[in-house]
């Protein structure tokens, strides 16, 4: 009995041995195949990642220089960059990784989906703008998770700069940010773009300032497309049209985005392909024989300047003798009207009439019959009183065409005595005139002329 009762326990043993063994060759085959499927799972985000690098590849190659054997090329090729960026540093030899050694970061100029720009002092004292991923940035988280590949990422969120810095070499204006040079690191892809240092453009500070400062940024602006219309790469748009995409520069209007900029026609089979949609208008512009919609890109550009720049800038405080002219631009502007020669054009008269003084031409000449001068001479002691807008925050400083002008000016001032013209010229060329309630005397100054009126003479 004990013998049989033993094979049973023994026979049990086995059996239950057997079936924790089978458990552990299923689990073992379930986490093999897990493997496997995990496998499966990155190679198939490798290819899809491939896939999209492949693809900024192509979108560069159209904007590569003429004569270029377009062959694919490494994302961060040294020969690309050395060909993109000869000759294009506005200071001679472009700059490099080297340069980038000791300088001294001042503050963080924007932050975006892609890019983040930093604000930072060379070794030898020159400010520079450098452009680089945003490691925190959305691009950049979306495509980790997505693919789970920070290197590769980091590639492919780098074609924007790569693509910027293409377009900044084909795209040489006046009104386009200058490339200084770049760093492209071989680890982990990382690639710093060194550009020209400019200041955030400030709405707000420009609604504040005189007219001829926000006239200035408007005619820039419309050089600027001008030239995109007949650029190197066709006619440019810039879809991702704001403020923000620019900057200052000594006064200077300047693009510095160009990563969102297109040079594709838009196909159509008929007129109604060719629509331009804003959020309060829509515009409907001709299909070419060619089967592309005729002038949509300058058209776009033009649009998108009246709605963000023109409409803000342009009317208020206009000259009087320009008022005119101003409106008419703003008329055809805002309703497609004109194309950008046509548009040009208009600026480039009132710029003219601006600068020569002939919209001053109703001004009386007897204006200047009621003033005192004294050449050689500026005031001590002044009493001052603050018009807006002023070229100073201390007192009434304005830019005039001539003394005519200013007297004009300071006999529609109420508070107004005596005006200084001094020295100091504008952009334009026109002197800026002091105005002035009262002054105790007079002191040399040979760059400067004292108006005071009789009234107060003496």
């Amino acid at each position: 009995m004990r013998t049989i009762a033993g094979m049973k326990a023994f026979f049990h043993l086995v059996a239950v041995l057997s079936f924790l063994v089978c458990l552990l060759l299923g689990s073992v085959r379930r986490l093999g195949s897990g493997h496997g499927d995990l496998d499966e799972e990155l190679a198939s985000l490798r290819s899809a990642l491939s896939h999209q690098l492949a693809q900024r590849h192509q979108e560069i190659l159209p904007l590569l220089p003429p004569g270029r054997d377009k062959e694919p090329f490494s994302t961060w090729d040294s020969n690309l960059w050395a060909e993109l960026t000869r000759g294009s540093s506005s200071n001679g030899t472009p700059l490099g990784c080297g340069a980038l050694r000791d300088m001294q970061p001042l503050e963080v100029l924007g932050s975006g989906y892609t890019k983040l720009v930093v604000k930072v002092t060379l070794a030898g004292g020159e400010p520079v703008a450098l452009k680089m991923v945003n490691e925190h940035g959305i691009d950049m988280g979306k495509c980790v998770e997505g693919f789970k590949d920070p290197h590769g990422c980091r590639q492919l969120v780098s074609y924007k700069l790569s693509k910027e810095v293409v377009l900044l070499h084909r795209l040489r204006h006046p009104n386009i940010i200058k490339l200084r040079g770049h760093c492209a690191g071989d680890e982990g892809g990382r690639v710093t773009v060194i550009l020209e240092q400019g200041d955030p453009l400030q709405m707000l500070h420009l609604l504040q300032s005189p007219w001829e400062d926000r006239f200035r940024v408007c005619l820039d602006l419309v050089r600027l497309l001008h030239f995109l219309s007949r650029s190197p790469l066709g006619s440019v748009a810039l879809l991702d049209f704001q403020p923000r995409q620019f900057v200052m520069v000594s006064g200077e209007l300047k693009l510095t985005d160009l990563d969102d900029a297109s040079a594709a026609d838009t196909p159509c089979g008929r007129h109604a392909d060719c629509s331009l949609q804003f959020p309060h208008r829509n515009f409907t512009l001709t299909c070419s024989a060619r089967g592309v919609c005729e002038g949509l890109n300058e058209k776009m550009n033009i649009y998108n300047a009246y709605r963000y720049f023109f409409t803000y800038l342009l009317p208020h405080q206009a000259p009087p003798g320009l008022t005119h002219l101003v409106a008419r631009i703003m008329n055809v502007t805002g309703e497609l009207k004109a194309n950008i020669n046509e548009t040009l054009d208009a600026f480039e008269h009132i710029l003219h009439l601006y600068q020569s003084g002939l919209h001053l031409d109703k001004l009386p000449s007897s204006v200047l019959r009621d003033y005192n001068v004294t050449r050689g001479a500026t005031t001590s002691g002044n009493t001052d009183y603050h018009c807006w807008p002023s070229y100073s925050q201390q007192g009434c400083v304005l830019s005039v065409h001539s003394a005519r002008e200013a007297a004009h000016i300071c006999n529609s001032h109420s508070q107004c005595t005596s005006f200084t013209l001094t020295g100091q010229k504008t952009w334009t060329g026109r002197p800026l005139a002091t105005f002035r309630s009262s002054f105790s005397l007079l002191v040399p100054d040979e760059t400067s002329e004292v108006y005071v009126k009789h009234s107060t003479a003496g």
